[in-house]
């Protein structure tokens, strides 16, 4: 048991009581009663999200059973979310089925969660309000750009005799999970100034604002993905910059529980309280989700001393015994058996129609691969894939928006599609898949873009900070593929993205289709607000989503993975016959039935070359190491396919090819002069050198004309005669455009390029390569905002070179007589 001294005053009386009573004669002062004490017994839940099914009476049942062990003091609390993503028998009633449940049950106070506010403000205060015979409490919702509360911020319950205040807050980030519409009119703060706020308050000794003896926070927001599953507090509070670790080390010590949601983790701690001796501490709960657990946080309160003492903090599975059981032992039971059938056979009327099948379970990620799902937001799933290609085939047709590549956000897919019973998909398992009715949009990015959205995965919020889920792992199309470092630097970790096969093009457009959720900036993808000809398709998440498979079924799992993770890949040029090793993992899904890989195959572009397939360990990793072929291509690609799953993981790689000296051949004595030729343009596209080339040594080993130029100006750069004749390509970068393709250096030792008119304004690098791919020298440019008239002569296909020459040599000639004449002026 721990004690809270919450109160100050609460341990200065009991020190008082010790000293009077230190060394008072036993045989003079009669025995005194022991103090007067209740035990607060506190149930809580979180992230109910409308679990309406054949599990709902024995989470009642659960309930029921801990209140009563407390009769007469216990309260039922929420922390949130116990409505939106519902199961379709609540979701087809407007979730009224969930909050006649929770009436039933005697719910006192709820936090309000992020998904309260699914349909906006007005139908929290509204419809949600009205149905609903508890306090929804939101202690950090403000009206917008002020700190006025917009909703009820503290409950007051008496138990006993003793004031309970239950003080709600919900997770700062709400303004990225759920659309911005229905929240305009306000602003979230943080959640543990707001409970320290009212703490305050509830404690200030002034009655007419409020006072409690015993403070319980409810924080929809909790402990992050940060660390494994079943972590230790110590482990969560290394995070120093998450919410939850504010939460635990910041909230007033005059809260005496903290009950936690929205990350759907599984914990009971004892933290130590702020301020207080070491070993003093206080329950930090959260349950998981979907009424799996009931908290039970049992707090001793003295009338006397006003301290509490945890007396029990647990989590508690949710019950196994028979339903007639628990609904003949518990009247409260038996009203929730009530709800819960007229739920299930109203919403059997629709939602029992068979829409399609499938051969094998769909699923999402699950930590560890556990069965049933324990849910991964930060792990690639076959469900993720599924419903990424139900959005891009639904929005495929142009008068729909066109879709390149489908997209799906990890927390919008909150079930599985299994075969127990039967391998049948109804109505209402379809909708627990996309249970938002999110609207389908489209918006086009260009290359450069998309691979924002993919760095973005690591997650930071609007302030820079980051949130208390770290990274959100998107669900793409099967037709992306994608290599990733995640040990570069933040927004430099995506290493190659293939589209249908092809190095993506950073400047050309891709159309995204996904929910309007996602493209609004949600979950912190902000890159896609950014996007161009964003439209509505006018189509409905559930509507599309149930059509997809009723014209696709029987549906079957892909285990191939969108991507992987690729290090130690040499970003000099190699040549044939250098050994080249790399490592590659994250090869497996977690998802129910993945199989485990064992083996990739290895093969090299075009080349002829055999290599022995790279060994798969348990974990999903590989060590890959081939030789490079003798007739590899400058620019050359390795592709690894895993064996079971058929992913497909690609490698480019930078190849020096020797020049091949051709064999003299005599030829007869020609009757006309010959004809002089230089090399050949080169037959593969150029492709652009890694950043590690462009060394400091290259720097200025060539030039421009003029550092300062506009977009869409033609530039002269002067490779050097050493070159002239040879083939290079010319390259603009950060983000590398080839200028042209094949340029031809002329005798002067220069060739030219135009800049693209949507270059940014700034500094930018120009780079020459090689026919090989070599860099041969870079040098910087200053690039103005506004675009300049061209004002030189248009290009005629004449030769140029003789006037370049006879510029050159007045160029001398004056620069020899302005020397002459400053030494005749001088001397």
């Amino acid at each position: 048991m721990s004690l809270n001294p919450s109160r100050p005053l609460r341990l200065a009386f009991a020190a008082v009581m010790g000293v009077c009573l230190v060394g008072a004669p036993v045989v003079a002062v009669p025995a005194l009663a022991a103090p007067a004490a209740v035990q607060l017994n506190l149930l809580n839940i979180n992230d109910f999200h409308g679990r309406i099914d054949a599990n709902t009476v024995k989470f009642a049942g659960t309930v029921e059973t801990l209140r009563a062990q407390h009769p007469d003091s216990t309260l039922f609390l929420s922390d949130g979310d116990n409505i939106g993503a519902s199961l379709y028998a609540s979701a087809s009633q407007q979730d009224k089925p969930t909050l006649d449940v929770l009436n039933a049950l005697g719910l006192s106070a709820s936090a309000v969660g992020n998904h309260e506010f699914d349909q906006g403000l007005s139908d929290l205060t509204g419809r949600v309000a009205e149905q609903a015979k508890f306090d929804y409490l939101g202690a950090n919702v403000y009206k917008a750009g002020t700190e006025t509360p917009a909703l009820k911020e503290y409950s007051l319950q008496v138990v006993q005799g003793v004031t309970v205040a239950v003080i709600g807050t919900v997770t700062e980030e709400t303004p990225t999970l759920v659309s911005p519409n229905g929240i305009s009119t306000l602003s979230f703060g943080d959640p543990v100034d707001a409970v320290n706020r009212v703490a305050g308050q509830l404690t200030d000794g002034n009655p007419e604002n409020g006072e409690a003896d015993v403070i319980i926070a409810e924080y929809h927001e909790g402990a992050g993905a940060g660390t494994v599953e079943n972590a230790t507090l110590e482990q969560e509070l290394a995070l120093t910059d998450s919410a939850f670790a504010k939460i635990v080390t910041k909230t007033s010590a005059s809260v005496d529980a903290i009950f936690t949601g929205h990350t759907h983790k599984l914990y009971a701690w004892n933290a130590q309280v702020p301020g207080a001796a070491t070993g003093v501490t206080r329950p930090v709960l959260q349950t998981g989700n979907y009424g799996e657990n009931i908290g039970q946080v049992v707090l001793s309160y003295d009338t006397t001393t006003k301290a509490t003492t945890t007396v029990t903090n647990q989590n508690v599975k949710r019950s196994a015994t028979a339903d007639a059981d628990l609904v003949a032992a518990f009247p409260r039971v038996a009203e929730v058996k009530t709800i819960t059938d007229a739920a299930l056979a109203q919403a059997a009327l629709t939602g029992n129609v068979k829409v399609g099948s499938i051969t094998a379970p769909i699923t999402r990620a699950s930590i560890g691969g556990a069965t049933p799902v324990v849910e991964d937001r930060a792990a690639p799933s076959t469900m993720g894939t599924l419903v990424a290609n139900a959005l891009r085939e639904s929005l495929s047709d142009p008068a729909k928006g066109g879709a390149d590549i489908g997209i799906v956000n990890p927390g919008g897919m909150r079930a599985e599609l299994l075969t127990s019973p039967d391998s049948d998909v109804s109505v209402a398992e379809a909708n627990a898949v996309l249970p938002f009715v999110n609207n389908l949009w489209t918006t086009t990015l260009t290359g450069a873009q998309f691979k924002i959205a993919l760095e973005q995965q690591w997650q930071r919020d609007s302030k820079g900070a980051v949130p208390s889920r770290p990274y959100l792992q998107l669900g793409i199309s099967d037709n992306v593929n994608y290599t990733f470092d995640a040990t570069r630097a933040e927004s430099d970790r995506i290493t190659g993205i293939w589209i249908d096969g092809e190095p993506i093009d950073p400047a050309a457009n891709y159309t995204i289709g996904s929910f309007n959720f996602l493209l609004t900036g949600g979950d912190n993808f902000r890159i896609f607000t950014e996007g161009t000809g964003t439209r509505d398709s006018g189509l409905v998440d559930r509507d599309a989503w149930i059509s997809y498979i009723e014209g696709n079924s029987p549906l079957s799992p892909s285990f191939a993975a969108r991507q992987a993770a690729v290090t130690g890949v040499p970003t000099a040029a190699v040549k044939p016959g250098d050994t080249v090793s790399f490592a590659v993992s994250q090869l497996n899904l977690t998802s129910t039935g993945a199989p485990k890989n064992t083996q990739l195959a290895v093969t090299w572009g075009d080349s002829t070359a055999a290599f022995a397939a790279a060994s798969v360990d348990a974990t999903g990793a590989a060590a890959v190491t081939v030789t490079v072929p003798a007739d590899a291509k400058a620019s050359s690609e390795i592709t690894l396919t895993a064996k079971e799953s058929g992913t497909v993981v690609r490698v480019p790689l930078t190849v020096t090819v020797p020049a091949t000296v051709p064999t003299p051949v005599p030829t007869p004595e020609p009757t006309t002069p010959p004809v002089e030729s230089g090399p050949s343009v080169p037959s593969e596209a150029p492709t652009a050198a890694a950043e590690s080339a462009l060394t400091a040594d290259l720097k200025n080993k060539i030039t421009v004309t003029d550092s300062t130029v506009a977009p869409g100006d033609k530039i002269t750069v002067r490779v050097g005669t050493t070159f002239a004749g040879e083939y290079v390509s010319i390259w603009v970068r950060s983000t590398p455009v080839n200028l042209g393709g094949w340029q031809q250096v002329s005798a002067a030792g220069t060739a030219t390029a135009v800049l693209p008119t949507n270059l940014t304004a700034g500094t930018h690098r120009i780079i020459v390569q090689d026919a090989a791919g070599a860099v041969i020298g870079w040098t910087e440019i200053t690039v103005s905002a506004a675009a300049t008239t061209a004002t030189g002569l248009a290009d005629t296909g004449v030769d140029t070179t003789p006037w370049l020459v006879g510029g050159t040599l007045m160029l001398l000639l004056g620069a020899v007589l302005m020397r002459r004449r400053r030494v005749s002026m001088e001397s």
